[in-house]
């Protein structure tokens, strides 16, 4: 059962009307009591003591011991709360379609998909050459790979140009730490290779050229740039960064021309290239890298694409010459704007397609060379989800995109490059789902300085707002990273039971462009705090919930954020609930 289950199940449990009365085992159970083991954690001239720095010893039969006794506290404690488990686990499966199938998508002549089949834990990697109706290749079955393992993660994969070779990178550990191997899909055999601790990968034009980024051992800070020739004894190493601000990633040109290698930090970026036929893999520096700039490229043509926010903080997009990269030489081709943000770019053969966001929601604009003009396209909700799908063709004419909402099932569909026109191609399948029984709402809440900031909400459509239905506000407000307001067939068990299930937009996250992200960070970092704090207030004002029915989360960064709101407005919350990959904890301030 998935982490994102077990915390809607113990939300649950505090929801419903006749909460499940404690077991006797939990009335005379008693919590393990770690020892505290003083270790001295000094960074940077900050001295702090960790009295369990010996926790971090994974595998000792000390540390092994103790989680079997946190664990079996745990079950006694929610003994009372397994038919309500075994009801809404059940509930969860019956919404899922088992055996399902992705939308292929050409690439090189082939059109590659997953599938999955019912009682297989893992998808199916297949493809079909030449037409979608041509015979099935399976050329990667992640259930077979999982066999007699404990763990299995597929990092990425790409195929060679000639479709010859599969490059896929997998972790055995849990711990994303991935080899990568290669597979031969003429014969179905995997090759020798097998490199540890690597990243990204991709192909050189020849098909047995491997360019690789590996990761440092201890920090897990990608570092390294490596060349590895299929059947070769030495790999050789071509870059290496090393300000441990920044960390390195390796991408290819959807023209399929160009490898580029990007050393990049959280605020500033730098790039190199080579050509992908180069197998020597001369590096050229397009820009030295400089305090807060950050750009990044891609190709058409004789001209490098560039987005970069050397003219503004929402980023603009220009044009390079290949033989003339550098700044001097930059033509402005998308200009900056301060209420949109230009979050990534694709580019094609006659298209440019901008993915970025505007008044908080996601948005997909199509620029055309042959016209100059640019087209912004529409979505039909007020409250959406829409990210790229996948669009390897550097010739293609439609832009696939993934849609969906809070009641929306992912939606795959392709946008006409040269036209308005949507083309349905997939749903995802939800048995025992009726989207007409729920709504979905955006508001915004005034935060303490009298910025806007965006709520999404869904509930049971009728809702009476006089403050008596339960209401879990999640919330992030990091990195620059926007939530995605999607569809999550688990969470209708919450809202079955007449849970609203909300997601507040605060600053410090990116919904509303890099400003966003500025306002809730560094020493502007409490702002992130008080914006959730003026949400829940609004919520509360508006009727849809009250203090004594409300519930917090977040998770990893969100984290900080749950123990900082718990701090700031103890009384105005009743449940949270703390994330952090791979533990759940659950903090009880009151009944909900």
């Amino acid at each position: 059962m998935t982490h994102a289950r077990l915390l809607l199940i113990a939300l649950a449990a505090s929801c419903v009307a006749s909460p499940p009365r404690p077991s006797k085992e939990a009335a005379t159970a008693q919590p393990p009591v770690a020892r505290k083991e003083p270790k001295d954690v000094t960074v940077h001239g900050d001295k702090r003591i960790d009295d369990y720095f010996w926790m971090r010893n994974k595998g000792t039969p000390e540390v092994e011991q103790h989680l079997r006794a946190e664990t079996a506290y745990t079950d006694a404690m929610t003994a009372a709360q397994e038919p309500l488990r075994q009801a809404l686990y059940a509930e969860m499966l019956s919404r899922i379609q088992e055996t399902d199938q992705n939308v292929p998508f050409l690439r090189d002549g082939f059109y590659y998909y997953s599938r999955t089949e019912k009682g297989k834990q893992y998808p199916i990697l297949c493809r079909r050459a030449g037409s979608p109706d041509a015979p099935e290749q399976v050329i990667l079955d992640q259930n077979a790979l999982a066999a007699g393992k404990k763990f299995l993660g597929l990092g990425g994969w790409t195929p060679s140009d000639d479709g010859a070779l599969l490059a896929y990178s997998t972790d055995e550990t849990g711990f994303r730490q991935y080899d990568l191997h290669v597979k031969d899909l003429r014969t179905g055999q995997t090759l020798p290779e097998s490199i540890a601790r690597v990243d990204r990968f991709v192909w050189g034009k020849d098909g047995k050229t491997l360019f690789y980024v590996t990761e440092d051992a201890q920090t897990k800070r990608s570092n390294q740039l490596w060349r590895h020739i299929l059947g070769g004894a030495k790999d050789d190493l071509l870059f290496e960064e090393k300000d441990e601000m920044f960390g390195l990633s390796v991408e290819r040109s959807r023209s399929k021309e160009f490898v580029f290698v990007t050393s990049g930090s959280h605020t500033a970026s730098e790039v190199r290239f080579f050509r992908a036929g180069d197998s020597g893999a001369s590096l050229a520096l397009v820009q030295p890298r400089e305090k807060d700039h950050e750009y990044y490229l891609d190709h058409r043509g004789d001209l490098f694409y560039i987005r970069t926010n050397s003219g503004g903080r929402n980023f603009r997009v220009v044009t390079a010459p290949v033989a003339a990269p550098g700044r001097d030489h930059w033509k402005e081709l998308i200009p900056h704007q301060d209420d949109v943000f230009i979050d990534d770019m694709d580019l094609f053969q006659d298209f440019l397609v901008l993915y970025g966001r505007q008044a908080g929601l996601p948005q997909i604009s199509i620029h055309s060379f042959a016209s100059g003009q640019t087209r912004q396209v529409a979505f039909p909700e007020a409250d959406y989800q829409v990210s790229p799908e996948h669009n390897a063709e550097f010739g293609q004419s439609a832009y696939r995109i993934n849609y969906q909402s809070f009641v929306t099932p992912p939606s795959v569909i392709d946008l006409e490059m040269a036209s308005p026109g949507q083309k349905l191609l997939k749903q995802q399948a939800v048995p025992n789902y009726d989207a007409s029984k729920y709504q979905v709402e955006r508001l915004w809440a005034p935060a303490a300085d009298g910025v806007q900031v965006p709520i999404a909400l869904v509930h049971k459509k009728g809702l009476v707002k006089d403050g008596k239905s339960p209401l879990y506000l999640y919330g992030y407000g990091s990195y620059g990273i926007s939530v995605p307001d999607n569809f999550s067939s688990d969470r209708f068990s919450l809202v079955d039971r007449g849970v609203t299930y909300a997601v507040a937009h605060i600053r410090g996250g990116g919904e509303l462009g890099k400003k966003w992200h500025d306002a809730g960070r560094m020493m502007n970092k409490r702002t992130t705090f008080t914006d959730f704090v003026s949400c829940a207030e609004q919520l509360v004002k508006l009727g849809y919930t009250s203090p004594a029915r409300l519930a917090m989360g977040g998770g990893s960064a969100g984290g900080l954020l749950m123990g900082a709101v718990l701090n700031l407005r103890p009384g105005l919350f009743r449940l949270a609930m703390v994330s952090h990959d791979p533990t759940h904890r659950r903090v009880d301030v009151g009944p909900l």
